[in-house]
């Protein structure tokens, strides 16, 4: 079906796919794939001639040939047209499922199916031109009729007004007279005024001058005060920098001294310890040098002792007397006598030597004993003094710990109080930073506020002269309402909007003029509330008793206002609007109240439903503008903001003894380890030296208490021994004496033992004496060696040497230690200095800034007198300027209302044009306006009028009440013959000119309308033909299938009860109107063809499809599965038909899938796939003539 829509010239949007190249198939085996396709059909005129129609598709654009040659899309149609087929029409190809639609077709449809098939189509466009053109035509004809009606009616109104206009012309001439007579009275008496206001204006300006020049020297005064103001300031700023300058250096030195405090005490401490150890040290000493100094007196004493001894033996001997010196030969008879003596008592010589002997040894014995002894002694003393030396040690050690245990804890509570201190300080600084943040940016927004302010003191003086000028001038709406609580603040400056800065007057000509004031002084625009103008809705009680949601107010009755006169103001300004507690709740009030009405509703955070269906919401600025009705919020952040500085700098200042925290920390650190160092030698003084200096000295003590009993022992034997000695010694003198005896009476002694006690006795104690000498020197020296073997004096000396050179060190810390108290006195000095001085600075900036208040109140008073004079002076100004624009509304009005003023220098022309209306409507911030307006004014100025009409008793009327009495008078004449005029009903002056002109156009009517009348008649001639070609062609079309679809619908249901039927809607034009088809299945009632079964639409479309087809029937027929809604018997009613059909009237290709519909074709054709390395269509085809039904 597409190939054969294609070749018959199809657009692609009739064709299943979207773009021509998609209809290109497949590609040859071992080919690129193809980009070109075409379709020919061949038609068969008669058996000798076919004719070849072709298209081509290349790419996206297509080709038509007619037997092989090149032709055009339409050249290409018409030749199918001239063959019958109507590629338009479509009346002969029926695609797959269009059966139904076009049995549904809409009646719209199947017109225009009706006009391409009966080529009526052809004259639509030229219809519709000329339908167009005839009504046209019809509508000039009408209208030039009508027309000449009017003019005919004119004619006979223009005669009557020329009567009237004579008539009205007198009245109108008397008029001007009057009304010259008093624009000249006003005139005369506004210039008079001008005069005399401008020499009083002239006076006032000399005055304001003078104060002017008053003014000048006092702000010269004041600016020279603001210099020397800023010079102290800066000095005084700069006084500031430099005591916290001053302050930051200060707190830099502070922990340098206090370190340097702290060493210096240390070694104070450490010198006073090195001094206690002297002190014990020279004690030592003294002791052992006094030891060894009475060791040396007891030496020298022994040895003086010594020396006595052997002067008094050698005095001894001399003082004897007799000489018992022996002769040689005595002495040899002596030796041989003592020899003989000797071995007759050998025996007992030998026992005594014997016995000494063993007395010589225990006394060797007990003298060394006795040394052990003192040696043993000694050691104890020396260890005692060494226990002393360590338990002081170790009281020196232990009063060290407990003092710097104190110190210590001192430090440690000093380190958590700073601790804290400074952490407390952190967080409030914190903490105050955020809080200052808030306030500066809330002070930010209070700037924004306080220069609105001032601009606002700049709106009130306008105001302010609004109300000297204008006495029906109140207030600014805001000035004069004040909500009655702070939380309703941003409601009402939400609802207010631009009204809350409107200036309320009494009349819209107060407003006017007050516009018209700020025009000629080039201020800012404003808006006016006219008391008498603005349109107040009346207040809705009803309003007032909502209950949900709660608390529903109206906005009038949380606004409290001052005068009650401005209540039509505020009724307009709130507009009944209501106010809620949240959005939620305006919404409710605003559109779901349950009394299908809607309000105006604002939330109290500015949320703001209007009855409109407008949603605002509220805003930073909205808060912001309604900060004006809180004047103490500058005031108050700005206090805050002071206290919180100077909080700030207290906790800056306690945030800066973090460094003292860190020295602390160190002499903590190290105060800790001397300590745990102190502890530790306590521990070991106490546990080991001083216990085993005890152990010692108790071994020692047990040591010498086992000596006395070896002496006494000794002693007792040696005793013993002394006794048998002298048993020996008395049995050897008697022999000596018996070998002696005459020796000794020879010599003259009693016995040997008397010559030899006296000299033996005398030599033994001699040497016994001797020997105790010795001994005793002896063990002198030997105590006097050991004593100075121990060197107390070098740890004197080590001693001295620790305390000179820690009193060195003492007098260097102390020196550091007064230089840094002496740079932190300085910076002190410095500092009260710098506040002494800022306190003077501060004092002459307060003597200056009296000096400048009580200046600036001089400049107060100055500024109040040039107040008061330019108000006089502005007063003066705008009075005159009122009289001018007076004088100029006179002159304009006299110039629009054409009242001839009689001049002497000057005319009409010199007025200027612009009415004070037009002025009213200017921008008010244009200069160039205001410019022109006194240019206007100075071009007025120059002319001269000529009063000579007026009569001398107007001209000398004084007071302003006689003047305005007489006005009054002359204005209700003119007013009296205005209404006069008004009530005549003004006629037309040109009366005579229209009664002429009425005429003229009559006669141009007459000749259009005969044109207009002659143009209708050709265009409905015109037209009637084209409708009746257009209707003639539609009707031959219509009747042809309107009378054989009922006999081809009897064929196809094969019924003759069944009926089928056309109705045009319009029969008069039926192509403007639906065509309506309707069909009466067999044994069924009339009903719609949309309540037929599938089927039935299915043989009704055919039957129409078959009755258009037979009007201008195509050489062939395609028909693409028509039979997919018919059941088998309709089918074959359907098969007979075409049958009958084709075998007379036209070819028919059926494509069917249903054995029942192929079986009463004469030939079949079948597509089916032929496999292979690609699928290819193959046709197979039969011929089924040859067989019988």
């Amino acid at each position: 079906m597409d190939a054969i829509s294609f070749v018959l010239g199809e657009k692609t949007s009739c064709l299943r796919v979207k773009k021509l190249s998609e209809l290109i198939h497949g590609a040859p085996i071992g080919a690129p794939v193809a980009s070109r396709a075409h379709v020919t059909a061949i038609y068969c005129e008669n058996e000798t001639t076919e004719i070849h129609f072709t298209r081509i598709v290349a790419g996206s654009s297509s080709e038509y040939r007619i037997d092989g040659k090149p032709v055009s899309h339409n050249d290409y149609t018409s030749r199918l047209e001239s063959l019958g087929i109507n590629v338009k029409a479509k009346n002969f190809l029926v695609f797959q499922g269009a059966v139904e639609s076009i049995a549904m077709k809409s009646p719209k449809e199947r017109t225009a199916l009706f006009e391409e098939i009966s080529h009526s189509i052809d004259h639509k466009e030229e219809y519709e031109r000329l339908k167009t053109e005839m009504m046209k035509a019809e509508e000039d004809t009408q209208f030039t009729y009508q027309k000449k009606k009017g003019i005919a009616a004119e004619k006979k109104e223009a005669r009557l007004e020329k009567e009237e206009a004579e008539k009205y012309q007198r009245l109108k001439e008397d008029l001007a007279t009057k009304q010259v007579h008093y624009y000249l009275f006003k005139l005369y008496h506004n210039e008079q005024d001008i005069e005399n206001m401008t020499e009083e204006l002239a006076e006032k300006n000399k005055e304001l001058e003078k104060v002017c020049r008053k003014r000048e020297k006092i702000e010269e005064e004041i600016k020279d005060k603001k210099k020397e103001h800023g010079k102290l300031q800066r000095e005084f700023s700069k006084i500031e920098q430099q005591i916290r300058e001053a302050e930051v250096e200060l707190n830099k030195k502070r922990p340098t001294y206090i370190k340097a405090k702290e060493r210096t005490t240390h070694m104070q401490k450490k010198l006073e310890t090195a001094r206690k150890s002297l002190k014990a040290a020279k004690k030592v000493n003294e002791a052992h040098e006094a030891e060894i100094k009475s060791l040396e007196d007891e030496l020298a004493e022994v040895e003086k002792a010594q020396q006595d001894f052997e002067e008094q033996l050698a005095e001894e001997s001399k003082s004897e007397g007799r000489d018992l010196t022996l002769q040689d030969s005595q002495v040899e008879e002596y030796n041989r006598l003592k020899e003989e003596a000797g071995k007759l008592s050998s025996r007992y010589l030998q026992e005594l030597d014997s016995v000494n002997r063993e007395q010589k040894s225990d006394q060797d014995r007990c003298d060394n004993e006795i040394r052990k002894k003192a040696e043993v002694e000694s050691k104890i003393k020396q260890k005692r003094a060494e226990l002393e030396e360590n338990v002081r040690r170790l009281e020196k050690l232990t009063e060290y710990i407990r003092t710097s245990e104190t110190g210590l804890a001192e430090l440690r509570g000093q380190e958590k109080d700073i601790g804290e201190e400074v952490q407390e300080a952190k967080k409030r600084v914190a903490d105050i930073n955020e809080e200052l943040e808030s306030i500066l940016n809330e002070l930010g927004d209070a700037k924004v506020d306080k220069h609105e302010d001032s601009r606002r003191r700049k709106k009130a003086e306008i105001v302010d002269h609004f109300k000297r000028l204008f006495p029906g001038v109140y207030d600014r709406l805001v000035n004069m309402c004040q909500p009655i609580h702070k939380r309703y603040n941003v409601a009402i400056t939400k609802v207010l909007g631009k009204n809350m800065e409107a200036i309320v007057v009494d009349t819209e000509r107060t407003g006017r003029s007050c516009i018209q004031y700020l025009k000629e002084q080039m201020l800012e625009a404003e808006t006016f509330l006219p008391l008498d103008y603005i349109d107040a809705k009346p207040l809705k009680e009803r309003l007032r008793n909502i209950h949900q949601p709660k608390n529903v107010k109206l906005l009038y009755d949380v606004l409290q206002y001052d005068p009650p006169a401005i209540k039509r103001a505020v009724l307009y300004a709130t507009n009944n609007a209501l106010v809620c507690e949240t959005a939620e709740d305006a919404n409710k009030v605003a559109y779901e109240l349950g009394d299908n009405k809607r309000y105006d509703a604002v939330a109290l955070d500015g949320t703001y439903y209007q009855k409109n269906g407008f949603i605002s919401g509220g805003s930073t600025d909205l808060a912001k503008r309604a900060r004006r009705w809180d004047e103490k919020a500058l005031h108050n952040l700005k206090y805050r903001k002071e206290k919180l500085t100077e909080e700030l700098k207290e906790m800056m200042k306690k945030t800066r003894k973090e460094s003292d925290l860190t020295t602390i920390q160190s002499q903590i650190r190290g105060l800790e380890t001397r300590l745990k160092y102190s502890i530790t030698d306590k521990e070991n003084t106490e546990k080991r030296v001083i216990a085993g200096l005890e152990r010692e000295i108790a071994a020692l003590e047990r040591e010498l208490d086992t000596f006395e009993p070896k002496i006494s022992d000794l002693e007792e034997r040696m005793k013993d021994r002394e006794s048998r000695i002298q048993d020996v010694k008395e049995s050897m003198n008697t022999v000596e004496d018996r070998v002696f005896a005459d020796f000794c009476r020879s010599i003259g002694v009693e016995n040997i033992r008397q010559y030899e006690e006296r000299e033996l006795r005398a030599t033994q104690e001699r040497d016994k004496r001797r020997l105790e000498f010795e001994n005793q020197k002896n063990r002198i020296i030997n105590r006097l060696e050991y004593e100075r073997s121990k060197d107390t004096h070098e740890n004197v000396k080590k001693w001295t040497k620790t305390v000179e050179d820690d009193e060195k060190e003492l007098e260097k810390l102390k020196k550091a230690e007064t230089t840094q108290m002496q740079l932190i006195d300085d910076e002190m000095q410095n500092l009260e200095r710098l506040k002494t001085s800022k306190i003077n600075k501060k004092a002459e900036v307060d003597k200056l800034e009296e000096s400048t208040s009580e200046i600036r109140k001089r400049l107060a008073a100055a500024q109040k007198d040039i107040t008061s004079a330019q108000k006089q002076v502005t007063a003066l100004e705008t009075r005159l300027e009122q009289k001018r624009a007076d004088r100029h509304s006179l002159f304009q009005t006299c110039k629009l209302e054409d009242i001839r003023i009689p001049m002497i220098e000057g005319s009409m022309d010199d007025i200027d044009h612009t009415t004070s209306s037009q002025q009213d409507d200017m921008d008010i911030s244009d200069v160039s306006g205001s410019q022109s307006t006194q240019r206007i004014y100075e071009k007025e100025a120059k002319i001269k009028i000529d009063y000579t009409d007026l009569s001398e008793d107007l001209r000398e009327l004084d007071s302003n009440e006689d003047i305005k009495k007489e006005g009054d008078r002359l204005f209700k004449e003119i007013n009296d013959m205005l209404s006069l005029l008004r009530r005549i009903q003004a006629p037309n002056m040109k009366a005579m000119e229209k009664l002429d002109g009425v005429k003229e156009r009559l006669k141009e009517t007459d000749t259009e309308f005969e044109n207009a009348r002659k143009r209708a008649k050709k265009s409905k001639q015109t037209f009637e033909k084209v409708k009746r070609e257009r209707y003639d062609k539609f009707m031959k079309c219509f009747d042809h299938v309107s009378n054989r679809i009922d006999e081809i619908y009897k064929a196809l249901t094969n019924n003759q009860s069944a009926q089928a039927f056309l109705g045009p809607e319009n029969p008069e034009e039926p192509y403007l109107e639906g065509l309506n088809y309707n069909c009466v299945a067999p044994g069924k009632r009339f009903q719609p063809m949309s309540n037929l079964s599938g089927g039935e639409k299915t043989v009704a479309a055919l039957a129409l499809l078959f009755a258009v087809h037979s009007y201008q029937p195509a050489p062939f027929f395609v028909l693409d599965e028509i039979d997919a809604a018919l059941d088998n018997t309709n089918i074959g009613k359907v098969a007979r038909f075409i049958r009958e059909q084709t075998e007379t009237s036209f070819q028919c290709i059926v494509i069917s899938l249903k054995e029942e519909f192929y079986g009463h074709a004469d030939s079949l054709v079948g597509i089916v796939p032929d496999p292979g390395e690609c699928t290819i269509s193959r046709v197979l085809t039969w011929d089924l003539t040859k067989y019988p039904e």
